[in-house]
């Protein structure tokens, strides 16, 4: 992993276009979920999934090769999140639904079984607080590590291990058919 992490670096730094190509290619639907997970709008998530992909190029001379390319993908991502945040006016927002992926050809009542559950389980994550929605969405749908989480978000180890705990807590009542 280090060298593949020496070889982007050393690409961002030339600001190879193939490289670029290659990264967007590989990351694309990871970032996006993760996007739509914290915004909750697909709108405001491909704003934000471009604008990550613009300052990979911009600063990309700036990745060094030491962290692991996903963290430092993601904390880009949910850096300009946070400045979107800040900057935007409070305003209701249409809860979203995440198209359900699914390998192989599944039949219709398995896709519709699934994006049942999948719209029940996003209602629940939409009523849980963003820090753990955001520590959920890290660690069961990209697969992150604990400590690249806390890479990604700039907490503690344990404050993640929390956040974790607490969101699963808060949505197991939800999951089970009652409400938060």
């Amino acid at each position: 992993m280090a060298d593949q992490s020496a070889e982007i670096a050393q690409g961002l730094r030339r600001r190879d276009p193939d490289l670029l190509d290659r990264l967007i290619e590989q990351y694309q639907h990871r970032l996006l979920r993760y996007l739509l997970h914290l915004t909750g709008r697909r709108d405001l998530a491909e704003d934000l999934f471009q604008e990550t992909w613009v300052r990979v190029l911009e600063r990309g001379r700036l990745y060094d090769g030491r962290r692991d390319f996903t963290a430092w993908l993601f904390t880009i991502a949910r850096n300009l999140f946070i400045d979107q945040r800040r900057r935007r006016q409070p305003q209701t927002e249409e809860p979203t639904e995440l198209d359900a992926t699914a390998a192989g050809q599944p039949s219709a009542l398995d896709l519709a079984i699934e994006r049942e559950q999948s719209r029940h389980i996003l209602a629940g994550m939409d009523r849980l607080p963003a820090e753990y929605r955001e520590a959920l969405s890290l660690r069961f749908q990209e697969g992150m590590s604990l400590e690249e989480i806390a890479g990604v978000i700039g907490a503690p180890l344990g404050t993640v291990k929390s956040r974790i705990y607490r969101g699963l807590s808060s949505l197991e009542p939800w999951l089970k058919g009652g409400a938060l």
